[in-house]
């Protein structure tokens, strides 16, 4: 028998999020778009007939005093759903007008995420489909695009990498290079990254790199629910982040496979654009309305969705509190 959808009425929060933030696009305030979009997404989430519980959030690095971890959201019972949230993935991108600033929401059975404590960074390797079985965190950047490439049946110098811009990457985007595969260099959002790595079409064939953790568990919903590849290990950047995670009793040289990321096969997520990407283009507004792309993502049935909608500002506004 057919079942509820509980990726369509989470949509409905990451469209309210990427609504309310991109007013603020192009204009330097990061924390006043991701203010907006956390007091939007709140708002729907517990408007929604479930119960979830907050569990990847805006947590002790944002310091937030919504979405935090632990939080329970919805007015229904029965089954408890984890969630993990992104409000704004790529608050820079939004305040300074870039492209792939996306709102993400993950929802799997309780219990069934991946928990990463004091952890705030980890190194990812992300594939589609066709390369899933072709990676391997231990093994040199080399060995794995050399993998990869046989796997989709493509020259390694044929392969787009998607790697953040940052200073701890420079051994990295090197040994990219030497092996003869292209970079995609982007300066944040590495959800949309991996999600880019396993979506067809998108020009992206692999996302390597450091990145963070609480990005990485809701990258792993979609991921699996698209029946992509991904492994993680714990990248502590600071002394004091290594000291919490080994004290906390995680093994800093242990690779999650995407199963220990994710057990659960009945997932949902949605993502919808704020600023254009590869893979969603982001809000547009008209005289009196506001234009969404949205992705929804069904694990248990693999089914993807692509949401166009138009939104009539003024109702909107009639009906909620939330700054359209």
């Amino acid at each position: 028998m057919p079942t509820r959808n509980l990726g369509l009425d989470l949509m409905r929060a990451t469209e309210a999020a990427a609504l309310a933030s991109a007013r603020y696009v192009g204009r330097g305030d990061k924390e006043g778009g991701d203010r907006a979009a956390v007091e939007a997404m709140r708002l729907l989430l517990n408007s929604l007939d479930f119960r979830g519980r907050v569990v990847i959030g805006e947590g002790e690095k944002d310091k937030a005093p919504m979405l935090y971890n632990g939080e329970v959201l919805g007015q229904g019972e029965g089954l408890l759903w984890d969630l993990a949230v992104d409000p704004v993935e790529g608050t820079r991108l939004l305040a300074l007008g870039r492209p792939g600033a996306i709102s993400v929401i993950a929802a799997a059975p309780e219990g069934t995420l991946f928990n990463p404590g004091p952890a705030f960074y980890a190194a990812k390797l992300v594939v589609g489909p066709g390369a899933k079985e072709a990676i391997d965190l231990k093994a040199s950047v080399a060995d794995n695009l050399k993998e990869i490439a046989r796997a989709l049946k493509k020259e390694v110098r044929e392969l787009t990498v998607f790697v953040l811009d940052k200073p701890r990457h420079q051994r990295l985007i090197e040994e990219i290079r030497l092996a003869g595969a292209r970079i995609s260099l982007q300066t944040d959002g590495d959800v949309g990254g991996a999600l880019a790595a396993v979506l067809p079409d998108t020009g992206i064939d692999v996302l390597m790199g450091t990145g963070g953790t609480p990005e990485g568990v809701i990258a792993a919903v979609a991921v699996r629910a698209l029946g992509g590849g991904m492994q993680m290990r714990l990248d502590p950047q600071s002394e004091e982040e290594r000291w919490n995670v080994v004290h906390a009793g995680y093994d800093l040289d242990r690779v999650y496979t995407l199963d220990e990321l994710c057990s659960a096969e009945d997932t949902h997520f949605a993502a919808t654009g704020i600023t254009d990407g590869p893979f969603l283009r982001g809000v547009r507004y008209g005289e009196s309305q506001a234009w969404t792309e949205s992705l929804v993502i069904r694990g248990a049935t693999r089914t993807l969705r692509k949401v166009e909608a138009w939104h009539q500002l003024e109702k909107l506004r009639g009906i909620s509190p939330v700054a359209y």
